[in-house]
Order: structure tokens, then C-alpha cells, then sequence
């Protein structure tokens, strides 16, 4: 354990919640009983970890988080295995992922142990709230806001890094049913040199016009295009995107737009693995309906870490509607879903060395 944390202060509640039950969870709704803090000041870095119930944060009106938005977050699970223990995911990559949205937003790098070692002692404290009914989940939620109070544009002196945690169900309420899509070719999500690689609120809170609208025309999420020519296929919702087409796997390449998923690289690393061509390189939306109307748009399928797998099976552009796959769960998509949540919930062996037993 990293040294900072060894002289942990730990409170536990006075109240413990109800847990809730685990057939009806949703996603993000409820939330556990304690939460990580730890403070960072200019001068002494950062300092004074703790666990305390969760509840509440005293923030100043001030505080340049409210006026600049200099924020970051991440977002990881654990998952309860057959016999009880608790498992997480490649929390290291999360931890490097920290500090390349630390780095853009000038955020204090933070020790990638000691994030890593935060989140195994707050899950610990709350093991009991990983439920254990299938395609449920403990949801990890590590965030750094800024805190300082001041009125000026520039990075600010003093930081909160905390973690909070919430028992989840599937992120789609069909579960691992095939999405709607609407292609977006008005609002855009990125550009190079902006922050589309970062893990930030204002890359979501930019994305919710074109989400509200999606479901005014009844369609669950979009696919984002790119930012100068609204021809190229990026990202779909806050997910990576996947084609298959004529039996090789198109992704886009991660140009500085395209967060890093997690998901992303150990979806690519297993079909690899199993002699599935992947090709990271740009593509337009046209080059997909063409290869549709060929008859060669085989599967479309979303990534990510709420959702793992999210296959397509409608989409919408310039008011041309297609049907993927019969609307049905194409079979590299179902065999990654199953295979990534059988490495996450230890129901398969893990090969690669990516899971973290507690």
C-alpha cells in the first residue's frame, strides 16, 4: 500500500442504509455507505486521506470547479464472483487515464498506486453492497474537483480527489438488447486539440442536445461524427464504436478525439487474439451504409465501462434508416460480451492478467 495511506482515517457510519435488492437496481441511482476524500494544496501536495460516511460536500460558492470546470472523473467496476470474492477491472488503466486528464486540464498528477490502493480499501469497507445477481455490479466512481475560491481564469491551488461507489443493474434497461442510433451530423462531441481523449464533464454536458433530440425521434443514443467534416465515424453516446464489415472489425484511431477506452482495448486485444482482423483507422459514415447496402455491414456494436458491449441494431442518417443484422445480437458481439464479463465476474479463466481479486 502506498505510504499516504498507510495512517488511513476511517469513519464509519452511525446509519447504514438498506441495501437495496439486486433484481431492480438501476444505473447510478443509489449509493453505498461511505466515500474516499483526500485534499491537495499548492505547497504540500496532496494529503489527509480518509473514509467517511458519504454525505454531503461543504464547497465554497467560489469554488473554480462551479465556474471553470475544472473537473475530471473516471469510472471503473467490481463485480461479485461465484465464490464471494470481489474482482476488479484493470483499475491500473484507469489510474494512467487519471493523470492524462490531469495532464489537460492542469489538474496534480496523482500517484497511480495510491489510486489504485484507495479504491481496493473503499471497496473493502463496502464489500457488502457488491451485489450478486447476474449482470449486476459494484459501480466505482473516482472524481477530482477543483476547490479553491477564486473568480480568475487560471489552474487552481487546492483539489479534492474522492471516491464514491454504487451497487448498479445493466446500464440499458433491455440489457444486452440491440440500440437505436441516430447519426448526428449537426452538434459535434470533438475536435483535434480539444479535450475528446480526456475523461471530463464537459465533453457530456456538450453531448446532451444531441441526446435529448435522439430520443425525441426515438432513437437511444448517436454516433458521433467528426468535428470538421462530419464525415468520419468517431464515437457513439460517451462509447467507443465498432463496424464490422465483410468480416473485419473498423474502429476509429485514437487521434486525440476518441476517449481511450478501456473496454476498447480489451475488445480489440481479444479479437486479435482469436484472428479477427481490427483496423483502427478513419472511416466515413458513407463507407458504412455503402458496405450496408453491399450487404456487408455485418455488426455494429458499442464499448464501454457501464454497458461492456452494446450491440446496434438501427441506425439513422439524413433520414436513411438500416436494420443491422436483422435488429438481432450479431456473434462477435454477444461472443465479447460474453467473454470481457466472464473475465470481469471470474465465470472464465483471465489470460491477460487484468483482474484484481480482493
Amino acid at each position: 500500500m502506498d505510504d499516504l495511506l498507510k495512517d488511513l482515517a476511517i469513519t464509519k457510519t452511525q446509519t447504514p442504509k438498506q441495501r437495496p435488492d439486486p433484481k431492480g437496481l438501476g444505473f447510478g441511482e443509489v449509493f453505498t455507505d461511505h466515500m474516499f476524500v483526500m485534499d491537495y494544496d499548492e505547497g504540500r501536495g496532496w494529503h489527509d486521506p480518509r473514509i467517511l460516511p458519504y454525505g454531503p460536500l461543504p464547497l465554497d460558492p467560489a469554488a473554480a470547479v462551479l465556474h471553470y470546470a475544472q473537473e475530471m472523473f473516471e469510472g471503473l467496476k467490481t463485480y461479485r464472483a461465484a465464490d464471494g470474492d470481489l474482482r476488479l477491472f484493470r483499475p491500473g488503466m484507469n489510474a494512467k487515464r487519471t493523470n492524462i486528464t490531469n495532464d489537460r486540464i492542469c489538474i496534480p498528477s496523482i500517484n497511480e498506486q495510491l489510486y489504485v490502493d484507495a479504491i481496493k480499501t473503499l471497496v473493502e469497507v463496502d464489500r457488502d453492497w457488491a451485489p450478486d445477481y447476474p449482470g449486476t455490479s459494484l459501480y466505482i466512481r473516482p472524481f477530482i474537483i477543483a476547490t479553491e475560491a477564486f473568480l480568475g481564469v487560471r489552474p487552481a491551488n487546492s483539489y479534492k480527489f474522492i471516491i464514491i461507489l454504487s451497487p448498479v443493474g445493466p446500464y440499458y434497461k433491455g440489457g444486452l438488447q440491440p440500440t437505436k442510433i441516430y447519426v448526428e451530423d449537426k452538434y459535434v462531441r470533438s475536435v483535434e486539440g480539444l479535450t475528446g481523449y480526456a475523461k471530463i464533464g464537459g465533453n457530456y454536458a456538450i453531448s446532451l442536445k444531441s441526446q435529448v433530440e435522439a430520443h425525441e425521434k426515438g432513437y437511444t443514443q448517436v454516433l458521433w461524427l467528426d468535428g470538421r467534416e462530419r464525415r468520419y465515424v468517431e464515437e457513439i453516446g460517451t462509447s467507443n464504436a465498432f463496424f464490422v464489415m465483410n468480416g473485419e472489425v473498423f474502429t476509429a484511431p485514437l487521434l486525440g478525439t476518441v476517449l481511450p477506452g478501456i473496454t476498447r482495448d480489451s475488445a480489440i486485444r481479444i479479437l486479435l487474439d482469436c484472428g479477427v482482423r481490427v483496423r483502427e483507422e478513419r472511416f466515413t459514415i458513407d463507407e458504412v451504409y455503402a458496405a450496408h447496402g453491399r450487404g456487408e455491414l455485418d455488426e455494429v456494436f458499442a464499448s464501454g465501462t457501464a454497458a461492456v458491449i452494446s450491440p446496434v441494431g438501427e441506425m439513422l442518417w439524413k433520414e436513411q434508416r438500416i436494420v443491422i443484422n436483422g435488429g438481432e445480437i450479431g456473434p462477435l458481439s454477444q461472443s465479447l460480451y460474453d467473454t470481457i464479463t466472464g473475465i470481469q465476474s471470474g465465470r472464465l479463466p483471465d489470460p491477460y492478467g487484468w483482474t484484481v481479486t480482493l
